[in-house]
Parts: C-alpha cells; structure tokens; sequence
C-alpha cells in the first residue's frame, strides 16, 4: 500500500448529499477528495430518479394534452406513443445535465474519483477507482454521503420485479409494460404508475395498507386516490406474498386481501416499497449504524463529531433538495470548526408527490400537531372559486393551512390539485421564515394563480 494522501474532507458520494459540500469546501480553500461510483454528480436522482422519471412524466403529459381540447374549444387527435423516443429523450436530458456537471467539476478544478470508498477507520479511507487504482486518504473530517437503494420485500420470485432504478436508467432498454403492476401505494409507486398510465400503459397498485401514501396526511391521501381511481386500479390492504411466470412467459402477482388469495397477471411488476441507505463498506467500525440510517444531529453531524452523514443515509428527510440543503450546511459547520449556527430545519422540507394530478405538503399535519401537544387552527382554500383552476378545467383540489393557535404561525400546508408542485414552495419558506397569518394575508401573489389561494386561507383565519 502506497503513503497515505492527506485531506481535508473525504467525501463518499456525489449525489445531493455530497457535491454540494464538495464544492462550497473546495471553495473556501479546503483540500478535497470526492468518490462516487458513477464518476459525476448527482446521485440516484439524475442516474434513475428525479430527472429522469419526471422527463418520462412530462412525455405523458404531452400525450394525455389532446384529451383537454374541447375545453378549449380545439380540436385534435390523442398523438401516439413511441416508447423508445420517449427513453431517448430522457437519456438526452441525463446526457446533458451530465456534461453540463462534468463542466462545473473541471472549472472548479474539484477532485471527483469514480470509484468506492471503504472505512478504515474514523480518519481513514481506502479508495478503490473502476480502473483498480487503490489510494489511502487520511481526512481531518469524513462526509458519508452514500445515499439510499430501492427496498426489496424479501419474498419468493422478487428477482423477478423492476425497480425504478430499472425503469429510469440511462440507456434502459426494457420493452413498454402493457400491463403495470406496482408493489406500493407510496409516491415511487404511485407516480411512475401515472406517468405509464398516460402513455399507455393498464396500471395497478397494491398497497399493503389500509390507503395509499401511508402516513400523509389523510385529505391528500383520500383526494390522490379519488383522483387516481378513476385511471387505475388501486387496491389497498393488498399483502404480496409471490412474484412467479406464467406459462406465456409473462408475471403473476399473489397477493392476498380481504383475507382471500388473489392473483393478478402483468407485462412489469415494479417493486415500489420503499427506499434503505447505503452504509459505505467498514462504517460498522465506526459504531455509528441506527435503525433506518445513521443517526445525526440538525447539524449533519454524527456521534463523531467530524464525521457528517447529510443525504438520504441518515434516513430524516429522503429527499434529493433535502440532502442538497443539508450537504451544504454540513459544509459550513466543518467551516466554522463544529460551531455553525445554521442546522437544518427539516420541518421546512418540501414532499411533492408529481402523479396527476399533483400532491404536495410540508411541517405538521394536524394529527402530528396534535401528538406534540399544539393547538390548531385550519383554513381551507377550495379550487373551485379559483380563476386559474376554472381557466383549466381542473377545480378538485385545495390549499390547506395550519397554523399554531397561540402564535398564528404556519407551522403546516397541504396541497392538491393544479400546481401543487409550484405553490408547495412558498409556504416551505413561510414556514422556515415562522411566518404569521397577518404576513401572509398581507402578501400579494400574483393574478390569476392558484398562489393567491394563500393568502387567502390565511385573511380567513379569525383574530
């Protein structure tokens, strides 16, 4: 083994948890090495997640357009499909997003070694390169950014399912699913389930709970699977037990509900129950694995105070802009010696869910207020009275606001329907911000969007 290369950050993973960090260090001065797998930035989200599922969801949403003339007094037949452009054109948004990092790393002058990391110890990491270079780095501080990998339910035939790391790939190449049978009802499952459904596809749900997107909040729960029935089959209490062939060479899926065996036939089943993070090989020497991830601080910081775990490893907010945001506060506290001000407001952390129509929510619901012992106050914006939902035809849908009774700060909102995507965003930072209901029903959004629904569930909040 070769002399130990000292840093001063070694950092495991190039997706949101990782480059950020790696370029505001690199920055400010510090000596960095970055190793990732896939050699460029981005993570999971750009290789088979975010980018690549939503320029697939986008592609249905031009096809499903014709279905909305008459609306709009025009006229127009539903376009085809063809499956293998679709994959092209989200392989030519990969591509381009990958050049365009590989530019910011080689103008930054960033080190990023494709390769794997494994834990030596708290200060040491062995790095192996796809081309079987192995260098020892000894780091004054480690961030593990590894991020997370598809769960896949331990039962007879699971080889035999996708998961959306199959499914969104670049360069994947696996024929249109005729007949789509997603394994959970949460919002992997759920919006890749749209999206196929608008192109084409014949799409199923089972969700092993009593409703779909267990643990949201159960208005944007209910109103997703109003929404969502009337295009698939969704079909709650479903516990899979088997995945096998048919004789034709296409799936079963078994399942049971209403405690009956039951059995449905698919061209793909995808495997949707969830994500698990990745520990980089040697953490256990470290001490530092918990249930569902490391455990850290707001911070990012673990029980070893130079080790930071930002990203979907630790397991709190599983989110690519989440682990963006928490990459570079775990930069700034290295930064400031362990004494950054700045920790992470997971409370004010986005969930969108892109199916159609869109959901989205962030802070408390009111059951989860209630658990921490605060009082409630709800105002509810309907859809229906807004300009810019009757301007598209799409009126079944609402923005809902909570507010904490003895300070009249939004600590929660939830949203359905038309934009919920766009809208969900100000009322995070209103959140951040412990904005008031007078602040936001002061606030002119602007007309005619659903934005003003804001401020007008706030102006009917009583004094």
């Amino acid at each position: 083994m070769a002399n130990e290369i000292s840093v001063d950050v070694l950092i495991l993973g190039a997706g949101g948890g990782g480059y950020p960090a790696a370029f505001r260090l690199h920055a400010a001065g510090r000596k960095v090495v970055m190793a990732d797998p896939i050699g460029n930035l981005g993570g999971d989200c750009l290789a088979e997640g975010c980018v690549p599922s939503k320029a697939v969801r986008e592609a249905g949403f031009a096809r499903v357009a014709a279905d909305r003339f008459p609306l709009f007094g025009l006229s127009g037949a539903r376009p085809g499909m063809d499956w293998p452009s679709v994959l092209r054109h989200k392989d030519r948004v990969q591509n381009i997003r990958y050049a365009q990092h590989a530019a910011e790393i080689a103008k930054a002058g960033l080190t990023l070694l494709k390769g794997r990391g494994r834990i030596i110890d708290d200060h040491r990491v062995e790095v192996t390169t796809d081309a079987g270079d192995v260098t020892r780095y000894h780091a004054t501080n480690l961030i593990l950014a590894t991020g997370s990998t598809p769960h896949v339910l331990p039962i007879p035939g699971a080889e035999l399912a996708l998961t959306s790391h199959d499914v969104f790939r670049l360069n994947a190449d696996l024929a249109f699913p005729q007949r789509l049978v997603a394994i959970g009802g949460g919002y992997i499952g759920l919006e890749t389930a749209s999206m196929l459904q608008n192109l084409g596809a014949r799409a199923t749900v089972l969700e092993a709970t009593g409703e779909i997107l267990p643990g949201a909040d159960a208005d944007l729960a209910r109103f997703l699977h109003t929404a969502l029935a009337r295009r698939m089959d969704l079909i709650v209490n479903a516990k899979v037990s088997a995945i096998q062939r048919d004789p034709q060479g296409g799936l079963l899926v078994r399942y049971e509900s209403g405690g009956e065996p039951r059995t449905i036939a698919a061209d793909c089943v995808l495997m949707a129950t969830g994500r698990a993070a990745v520990l980089p090989p040697g953490v256990e020497t470290l001490g530092l694995r918990a249930h569902g991830g490391i455990t850290v601080d707001d911070h990012l910081r673990t029980a070893l105070p130079h080790i930071y775990a930002p990203g979907d490893i630790n397991g709190r907010s599983p989110l690519f802009h989440s682990a963006v945001c928490q990459s570079w506060l775990a930069a700034g506290d290295i930064l400031s010696a362990g004494q950054g001000i700045a920790g992470m407001n997971f409370a004010a952390v986005p969930f969108t869910v892109f199916t159609e129509p869109e959901i989205a929510w962030v802070g408390l619901t009111t059951a989860e207020a209630a658990q921490q012992g605060i009082k409630t106050a709800v105002t509810v914006y309907d859809d229906r009275t807004d300009s810019r939902a009757q301007i598209f035809g799409e009126t079944e849908g609402f923005i809902k606001l909570v507010f904490a009774t003895a300070t009249r700060r939004l600590i929660g909102a939830q949203v359905a329907g038309l934009d919920a995507a766009h809208i969900i965003a100000p009322l995070a930072l209103a959140i951040a911000a412990e904005s008031t209901a007078e602040t936001l029903g002061a606030m002119a959004f602007p007309h005619p969007m659903l934005t003003e629904g804001i401020n007008k569930a706030a102006r009917s909040l009583r004094a």
